[in-house]
């Protein structure tokens, strides 16, 4: 069930909103149990459906109010990693998080599934309503573009 966590992780900002929306997630899945119709959708696909949903949600109402996550507010917590390997992996990981950012929502949201969710293109082409061979698409073009910005980084050093 990690995927449902990871998949969070690459579309919101803070670790603590990923677990936020992530109980959210699994509570609004034993809500609608009863509900779940195994003939239509694996459980992944299905709990990724809730994620994204919830996710959609959760971006849509933090638009409206501006708010900064309380780990950059104060840092981030204390880890094992010595400092050098905290910051170097945080640096990385705002790198990947800005080209993201510039990614059009739709791609953002496939490679999520892809690489969040743990999703293979059929079960990501049920959940956003596309069809596989768009979906392959979509994720080669969008890869690309993020190895280029990727690039863009090392390049600068």
């Amino acid at each position: 069930m990690a995927y449902v966590f990871r998949y969070i992780s690459y579309r919101v900002s803070s670790r603590t909103e990923a677990e936020d929306l992530t109980s959210q997630v699994f509570e609004k899945a034993l809500t609608a149990f009863d509900r779940y119709d195994p003939g239509r959708s694996a459980p992944q696909t299905w709990l990724l459906t809730i994620a994204r949903n919830t996710v959609t949600d959760h971006l849509r109402k933090s638009s409206r109010r501006k708010t900064m996550p309380l780990d950059d507010a104060v840092g981030l917590a204390a880890a094992d990693p010595s400092p050098s390997e905290t910051t170097e992996t945080h640096e990385e990981y705002e790198k990947l998080q800005t080209c993201l950012a510039v990614l059009p929502q739709r791609d953002q949201e496939i490679i999520s599934l892809k690489f969040g969710g743990e999703l293979n293109n059929r079960q990501i082409a049920s959940v956003v309503g596309l069809s596989v061979n768009n979906v392959g698409t979509i994720l080669f073009r969008a890869i690309c573009k993020l190895r280029n910005c990727l690039k863009g980084w090392s390049n600068e050093r």
